[in-house]
C-alpha cells in the first residue's frame, strides 16, 4: 500500500473516531483523543516520509486531528475549554516522555529487543522541546484565532452561528502556517539542508490546509450531534 492511499484513507478515520468520542463521551471523549494523540504525534513526527511527491512528517496526521478537537471545543464550550484541551496534551506528552526517557537506564534481559525499543524512546532534547514548545504556542494561538474570526463575523452579520467554516479554516490555516515554520526551523535546521527544510515547511502547510478543509463537515456534524444531545 503507498504512503499516499494511507494518508488519503487515514485522515477521514481519524476525523471521524473524533466524532465518535465526541459522541458517546462527550468533552471529556475530546480531551481524551487530545492528549493520546498529542503522545502519538509528538513520536511520529520523527518519521520523515514522502507523499504526492513531496516529503512531511508522519506526525502531521494525528496533529491534524487535534485542530478539530480544539475547533469543537471552541464551538460548543467556550475559550476555556479549547485551551484546557491544549494543556492537557501538553501535559501529557510531557509526562510520557519524561518517563519514556527513564526507560532507557534499565538493564534489559538478554534477548530482549532494548535497543530498537531505546531508539524510539530516546528523543533529542531539541526536537522534544521544538515539539511541545511549538505545539503549545501554535494550538492556543488557533483558539484565539478562531474566536477572533468568530467575533468579526458576528458583528458583520449579527448572529453568532453563521460563517463556521470561515473561523474553522481561517483560523486552523493560520495556525499550521506558523506551525510548519517554526517546527521545521526549530527542530531540523541544522540536521537537513535547506533544499529539505523549504519543502517539509512547504509539503507540512499544503498537508494542513487539505486537512483543515476536510476537516469542516465534522465540524458541522459534531455540532449537529451536541443540538440534539442538548434537545433531548
Amino acid at each position: 500500500m503507498t504512503n499516499e492511499i494511507l494518508l488519503v484513507s487515514t485522515i477521514p478515520v481519524l476525523f471521524a473516531l473524533v466524532l465518535l468520542c465526541f459522541r458517546f463521551l462527550g468533552r471529556q471523549g475530546l480531551y481524551m483523543w487530545m492528549s493520546a494523540a498529542t503522545v502519538l504525534a509528538n513520536i511520529e513526527v520523527l518519521l520523515l516520509v514522502r507523499a504526492f511527491g513531496i516529503d512531511m512528517t508522519l506526525g502531521n496526521v494525528l496533529f491534524a486531528s487535534t485542530f478539530l478537537v480544539t475547533d469543537i471545543l471552541s464551538e460548543l464550550y467556550g475559550k476555556r475549554e479549547a485551551q484546557k484541551a491544549v494543556l492537557l496534551g501538553v501535559l501529557s506528552a510531557a509526562i510520557f516522555f519524561a518517563v519514556s526517557f527513564s526507560w532507557r537506564f534499565y538493564e534489559t534481559l538478554p534477548g530482549c529487543k532494548a535497543e530498537e525499543f531505546r531508539a524510539v524512546f530516546s528523543r533529542t532534547p531539541r526536537v522534544l522541546a521544538a515539539s511541545l514548545a511549538v505545539y503549545a504556542v501554535v494550538q492556543l494561538f488557533d483558539v484565539w484565532c478562531y474566536h477572533l474570526w468568530w467575533n468579526f463575523t458576528t458583528k458583520l452579520c449579527g448572529t453568532r452561528r453563521r460563517f463556521l467554516w470561515l473561523r474553522n479554516n481561517f483560523s486552523t490555516m493560520a495556525a499550521q502556517l506558523l506551525n510548519s515554520v517554526l517546527f521545521t526551523l526549530g527542530a531540523f535546521y541544522g540536521v537537513y539542508g535547506g533544499g529539505t527544510l523549504v519543502q517539509i515547511i512547504f509539503s507540512s502547510f499544503a498537508f494542513f490546509c487539505v486537512t483543515s478543509l476536510a476537516d469542516t463537515p465534522f465540524l458541522y456534524l459534531a455540532r449537529k450531534i451536541y443540538e440534539n444531545t442538548e434537545s433531548k
